[in-house]
């Protein structure tokens, strides 16, 4: 089905829309952090590449990447349609990722991405996060 708007229209009617946070996998760690009794962690952070979660004092950054959206090699959730764009999509979203962590990283920071389906070991994910922050 062709779209109803000219291309410049369609892309400005995007570049309008800002996300807020992500609904199901960022709060879902929030809530895993406070009930784990972890501290020191901020969220909406205005450093490079918008971090879910930072915690300042180690200067780590953490990404919640949705297994859709950062195309998890895991998970592997195709679009049925559109696939052109879609692979386009993936691709500028998984590049942009890299350059997110090489910024942090030359800036000091230690990157940690978490995908969404690794919520669903919250054990694994604790032990992970745990080893990352050092402690």
């Amino acid at each position: 089905m062709a779209d109803v708007h000219t291309r410049a229209q369609r892309s400005y009617n995007m570049s309008r829309i800002r996300g807020r946070e992500n609904q199901t996998t960022e709060v879902r760690l929030v809530a895993l952090l406070k009930k784990w009794h972890m501290t020191g962690w901020r969220r909406r952070s205005n450093l490079f590449g918008k971090p879910d979660l930072v915690f300042p004092e180690t200067k780590v950054a953490l990404f919640v990447d949705g297994c859709f959206w950062h195309h998890c090699p895991r998970c592997n959730l195709k679009p049925t349609s559109n696939r052109k764009y879609w692979t386009a999509k993936f691709a500028r979203n998984q590049k942009r990722d890299k350059e997110v962590n090489r910024t942090l990283r030359s800036r000091g920071w230690q990157v940690l991405r978490i995908r969404e389906h690794e919520l669903r070991n919250a054990d694994r994910v604790q032990k992970r996060l745990q080893r990352f922050l050092g402690t």
